[in-house]
């Protein structure tokens, strides 16, 4: 009887062992090292970060000021360049692409919402959303459009231009746009900063159904501990470095260790 039970549990083992190892990554950083500047006077923004971001998951990327959660987003995303290290999107080593290589993988894998907008000033909020599908000549779902427009509350201004759209609504276009092709992992920095409660939670429900109910993978980066208590998981970062991390996260939970990093 005895061995019939450790038979069972070394079988549960392998078995644990084999899902981790089938598990895939729509992105990961290894070793992924930032240094601005030169000298006594360089910024360590990265230091030697490895983690990674599994595909139908949604994680939140957190911590104080300066702790380096943008350079982090945007070194993933391949907007910039490590010092040394590597990032992955999928398997594709970003850090290995030219730039029109990463420009490539970026129209064709990922989205992206960013606090600046980058709307074309010179197309209407459609033509935004619908611009990375006309860039990489793919063809829309249109029932996913008019789901993601009626969602952030845009069916009225599709003909405006962003010049006759406030920050807020321009924010809407923008993750509008980052969710039209429906991309291997988006990438969100502070999706709804520039959002009231109510277009914010819109907002963040969407992104928790893209994922939960469409295996979408969302990587972002917040401040607050509501939007993040949207995400799977929450990554914390301090100095450069990954120092803890949250699963299943609450409110109060990230505000205590956001409490903690800070004291």
């Amino acid at each position: 009887m005895a061995d019939d039970i450790q038979i069972i549990k070394e079988a549960a083992v392998t078995e644990a062992m084999q899902e981790r190892s089938n598990a895939t990554f729509a992105s990961r950083a290894v070793a992924a090292t930032k240094i601005y500047g030169s000298g006594e006077t360089s910024v360590r923004a990265l230091d030697s970060v490895t983690v990674s971001f599994p595909s139908g998951e949604f994680t939140a990327i957190m911590g104080p000021s300066g702790s380096g959660k943008s350079t982090l987003l945007h070194c993933l995303a391949g907007l910039d360049d490590l010092t040394s290290g590597q990032v992955f999107i999928g398997d594709v080593e970003v850090t290995a692409l030219d730039e029109k290589g990463k420009t490539r993988l970026r129209r064709d894998q990922v989205g992206f919402i960013f606090q600046s907008y980058n709307l074309v000033p010179t197309l209407t909020a459609e033509e935004n959303i619908r611009l990375p599908l006309d860039l990489a000549r793919r063809d829309a779902d249109e029932e996913w459009l008019a789901k993601i427009i009626d969602i952030v509350g845009l069916g009225d201004r599709l003909t405006h231009r962003p010049t006759e759209l406030s920050g807020g609504q321009q924010q809407r276009v923008a993750a509008a746009r980052a969710m039209a092709s429906k991309p291997d992992i988006v990438f969100a920095d502070e999706p709804t900063g520039n959002l009231d409660s109510r277009r914010g939670s819109e907002i963040l429900e969407f992104m928790r159904t893209a994922v939960k109910d469409f295996g979408q993978t969302i990587v972002m980066v917040t401040h607050d501990p509501i939007s993040a208590s949207y995400s799977d998981r929450v990554v914390l970062l301090a100095d450069g470095q990954i120092v803890d991390e949250v699963r299943q996260p609450t409110v109060e939970r990230v505000l205590d260790k956001l409490k903690s990093l800070e004291g």
